[in-house]
């Protein structure tokens, strides 16, 4: 059983067997690139099992997906990487295009109002500030020439 879905008598298991070990000798990104694509296509086989148009919907997957995201967590460790790196982040979003691309949340697209409603909304203000001023103005010269 690969070390990201092992599990113990209380759960889940986090473990990476000595012949796993990272190397010493620094990250060693081209066997990264070649271990991340077991974890894609692990997920696009578990993928199969979620109709298409649930694929939006994370609770519909997100067991395969955590188990995606540890397969690439540990691969990346195995070969002695930091996990998330840039190359890593890439191959993830690669996944992403595939399955989510069309999940975007639709977002109102806003528009200004007519000019016979826009034109109003800002001139009252402007002219409420104006006359606002005007009588302060006005009633401290009132006040200064009543002391």
């Amino acid at each position: 059983m690969p070390p990201w879905e092992a599990t113990g008598p209380l759960g889940p298991v986090s473990w990476m067997p000595p012949s796993e070990c990272p190397p010493v000798g620094g990250c060693n990104e081209k066997r990264m690139l070649a271990m991340l694509p077991h974890c894609g296509q692990t997920f696009a086989e578990r993928m199969k099992k979620v109709e298409v148009w649930k694929w939006c919907n994370l609770s519909e997957f997100i067991v395969y997906y955590e188990s995606f995201t540890n397969c690439t967590e540990v691969e990346t460790n195995v070969v002695g990487c930091y996990w998330p790196n840039p190359l890593a982040e890439s191959f993830i979003a690669g996944v992403h295009r595939q399955f989510f691309q069309n999940c975007s949340v639709d977002r109102p697209h806003w528009q200004d109002p007519p000019d016979e409603i826009l034109i109003p909304l800002i001139a009252v203000p402007v002219l409420l500030a104006v006359a606002m001023t005007g009588v302060v103005v006005w009633r401290s010269k009132r006040t200064d020439q009543v002391v």
